[in-house]
């Protein structure tokens, strides 16, 4: 009998030895989920084919019920808004000068390419992230623009090409920089320098492949830019924060919606795990730290699951100079993660976590002091970047809510409300607070929590500003 073959790779499947039920079909999760992606990945894009697209979902709205009604609203906006957003990178690049700027490389890591073996060892005892290589994981859209006809394209068909990969591109800024906001003028500068570079463009890599190297480029400019470094926190005068040691203070540091995730990694159910952990807000804290390319080199690695030569072709460096920087990279990572994986790595939320959480926005909306503080373990932490505020410990973060809960205080701040959201593979709750003598709840902050194991109590919450609530879906007020 022959030997079965992996329909993605068509490598030898393991063999069985005897083992009965269901064998696998993939020889590797990386196969599986190339054919998962390629199963539900959309069709190319086009302007053209958008607009008719927002036309058929307008002639499709009724008023009744209201909850088809706001489906179809929803579904008409969210393509309305992505028809903008390629109207908007056509614009940009119609007005950028017609000569071909090839940009500079930003890293010179090293000069000749080599074949120098990897490295051994990871960010933790198991790689980051087993996504595979950029090839295996990420199938180009079917019926996309080939490569080679990207110099081809007019601004319009340009825009409408790199839109199909924005998300992910977006999401690997953000890997970069730890940055939201950063991220988002980062995938627009992306485009903005393809297009500019179009002509120098050769088609031996796919336009994915092409469009991460400029995206990474990008960030590794920014990263020279600003320098910044991470520090600690500082006490603040006539503040009592706890008894622990001061946590790191990033102030760029910012959430990601869960929303905004490219829909492979958002549905993608071998992938789940890894997306997530490759987001989790311990670990951008601690890429922040690396020195810009050793991130690079980490987050092209471990996040993306490139291999070292197509890591080096995306830096413009050698493999040897790739493998150099991870093996630096990797163990500083780890001197910024709590030594226990559990306590970091994001998990899918639990019916536990998401019954704490609404016992939590409750006790907010109803100023109960005692119940908020009974979902909290003993040595939470609390931070609220960019702001100088911290406390490590339960005695400390209560102390400093309380006068602001306490209708009798007179730094009372008012009553509040809440809605849930996800962020980086956490949930979060988006906080409003209608001050004395107003009517409207403001958006006031989001939090994002994380939990002990077993998930009974809330182990830290990070506090961002209100003007990130609209890219979680929230509005501005109530």
């Amino acid at each position: 009998m022959a030997a079965e073959v992996c329909p993605v790779c068509g490598e030898p499947l393991a063999e069985r030895a005897g083992r009965t039920g269901r064998g696998s079909v993939y020889c590797s999760a990386a196969c599986r989920q190339k054919a998962y992606r390629e199963r539900h990945q959309p069709g190319a894009l086009t302007v053209q084919g958008l607009i008719d697209e927002i036309g058929r979902r307008a002639g499709q709205l009724t008023p009744q019920p209201p909850a088809a009604l706001y489906t179809g609203v929803t579904e008409l906006a969210t393509a309305i808004a992505q028809l903008k957003r390629v109207a908007r990178t056509a614009r940009d690049t119609a007005a950028e000068p017609s000569g071909s700027v090839t940009p500079a490389p930003v890293t010179e890591l090293g000069s000749a390419r080599d074949t120098a073996a990897e490295p051994s060892g990871s960010v933790t005892p198991a790689p980051v992230t087993q996504l595979g290589s950029a090839r295996d994981t990420a199938a180009e859209p079917s019926g996309s623009v080939t490569p080679a006809s990207v110099t081809e394209l007019d601004e319009t068909d340009f825009a409408a090409l790199t839109e199909q990969y924005r998300r992910e591109i977006q999401v690997h800024c953000y890997r970069m920089t730890g940055s939201y906001d950063e991220a988002e003028d980062l995938v627009q500068e992306t485009f903005l320098r393809a297009w500019r570079a179009r002509d120098g463009f050769q088609g031996r890599a796919s336009a994915r492949t092409w469009l991460y190297r400029i995206a990474t480029n990008a960030c590794l400019d920014l990263l020279r830019r600003t320098a910044r470094r991470p520090q600690r926190y500082e006490p603040v005068p006539g503040m009592h924060h706890g008894d622990g040691e001061p946590p790191a203070r990033i102030t760029w540091l910012q959430p990601y919606p869960d929303d905004e995730l490219p829909v492979a990694e958002r549905e993608l159910p071998e992938s789940a795990g890894e997306s997530r952990e490759t987001l989790e807000l311990v670990l951008l804290a601690a890429i922040q730290h690396l020195p810009a390319r050793q991130r690079a080199a980490l987050v092209l690695r471990d996040a993306l699951g490139l291999t070292a030569a197509e890591t080096a072709e995306a830096l413009e460096t050698s493999v040897a100079s790739v493998n150099s920087a991870l093996q630096r990279a990797r163990p500083a990572l780890r001197e910024h993660l709590p030594g226990d994986r559990a306590d970091w790595r994001a998990t899918e939320p639990t019916r536990q976590q998401q019954a704490v959480l609404e016992r939590y926005m409750a006790a907010v909306e109803r100023l109960d002091l005692d119940t908020m503080t009974a979902l909290l373990t003993e040595d939470v932490v609390l931070t609220m970047p960019p702001n100088p505020f911290w406390f490590t410990g339960r005695d400390a973060l209560v102390d400093f809510v309380r006068v602001s809960l306490d209708p009798a205080s007179p730094a009372f701040l008012g009553h509040w409300r809440s809605l849930p959201a996800r962020a980086n593979g956490q949930l979060a709750v988006g906080n409003y607070v209608r001050r004395p003598g107003t009517s409207v709840f403001r958006a006031q902050v989001l939090d994002v929590l994380r939990f002990e194991e077993g998930g009974e109590r809330i182990a830290e919450i990070t506090s961002f500003e209100p003007h990130l609530f609209p890219a979680f879906g929230l509005p501005l007020k109530l």
